[in-house]
């Protein structure tokens, strides 16, 4: 009976241990997004029309608060005045969306780049870049 007690003790540290790994790794933030970051939109078939989206993005822990803007042509479906988003951080992926749900995407953060995908109506893959803040336009 001391033997399957043992047992069962030893499954359930062993057993917690695992499952307290799995959340470690969900939870982990390696990556800082804290700063302003720049896109060009381009047009059907992929022109350049000149338009540019910016985040300016503030991360605390994996708690990530900030506004998007799209400056240039309209007709994207993308805020042309300065709008929040938020979003959180986990391993390397940045998750955000507005508030209201009209725009959300998932990017993966390498250094100063982030790439992935933004919902803007319609799927779009996305390649975000920081630039020094004074690069970005008034709000």
């Amino acid at each position: 009976m001391k033997t399957i007690a043992g047992m069962l003790i030893a499954a359930a540290i062993f057993g917690s241990g695992c499952a307290r790994s799995d959340w470690i790794e969900r939870t982990l933030v390696t990556v800082d997004v804290t700063g302003t970051w720049s896109a060009s939109v381009g047009g059907a078939g992929g022109a350049n029309v000149g338009g540019t989206l910016w985040f300016e993005l503030e991360q605390q822990g994996s708690t990530v608060k900030g506004d998007m803007q799209y400056v240039g042509l309209r007709g994207f479906g993308l805020p042309t005045t300065a709008r929040p988003i938020e979003g959180t951080v986990a391993g390397d992926v940045f998750r955000f969306r507005q508030p209201d749900g009209t725009v959300e995407g998932e990017m993966t953060v390498s250094g100063d780049e982030m790439t992935g995908q933004v919902w803007i109506g319609s799927l779009r893959p996305i390649s975000l870049r920081r630039v020094d803040p004074s690069a970005r336009p008034p709000r």
